[in-house]
């Protein structure tokens, strides 16, 4: 029998080690989706699906939430059910190991509740975004005061493209040298290639 891990973050900014600290670590193999939506169901997600490959009758699979093995309620009890009939025991931190009948009931209500949450906040979000535009055109500001939407930018990113290119520099060293996340530098320069076609930049 294998213990194998499996992480999930949405952005190339958050990373899995929280869910890995949770979880205490000494697996067997480890697999990861970083930068990942939610919304991607698990199967069609490179490292689950690597997962799926590779994972054998007898195997125990650890994961920090629910939430992690699906899009939504009917994709993460489809995901269990499959791991399951492979009899591969799931276990979800906090919960324990999710067996056949009362604790795959357990965890759709758990996954319908995470689903809903979810679209909560999506719908908090976008009421929130509706206002501030409709302030904006208004006013001129947000209803939070602010000059535009989103945060403001950290640097100047047609500088930041243009230095990394200047100095042949790594997304890591760009990063480093402006105090900013690979994933930002990232955004930056593929902006800066759409403007001006430059393959230097990519």
């Amino acid at each position: 029998m294998h213990r194998i891990a499996y992480y999930r973050v949405s952005t190339g900014d958050q990373s899995i080690e929280a869910q890995r600290a949770a979880l205490g670590g000494g697996f067997d193999q480890e697999f990861s989706d970083e930068g990942v939506s939610g919304a991607t169901p698990a199967a069609t997600r490179p490292g689950f699906s690597d997962l799926l490959a590779k994972v054998r009758s007898g195997d125990a699979l650890y994961v920090y939430a629910v939430d992690r093995l699906g899009r939504d309620a009917l994709d993460v009890q489809a995901t269990v059910r499959q791991l399951i009939e492979m009899d591969v025991i799931v276990h979800v931190h906090g919960l324990g190991p999710i067996g056949r009948g009362v604790g795959e009931l357990i965890l759709a209500v758990l996954a319908q509740v995470a689903d809903m949450e979810r679209q909560r906040i999506a719908e908090r979000t976008r009421a929130g975004r509706d206002v501030a535009r409709a302030s904006l055109a208004a006013t001129g500001r947000t209803h939070r005061g602010k000059e535009s939407l989103g945060r403001p930018a950290a640097h100047d990113g047609a500088a930041v493209a243009l230095w990394r290119r200047e100095n042949g520099a790594s997304i890591g060293d760009t990063a480093r040298k402006f105090g900013i996340s690979p994933a930002t530098v990232k955004r930056y320069c593929a902006v800066a290639l759409d403007k001006n076609g430059s393959a230097a930049l990519a």
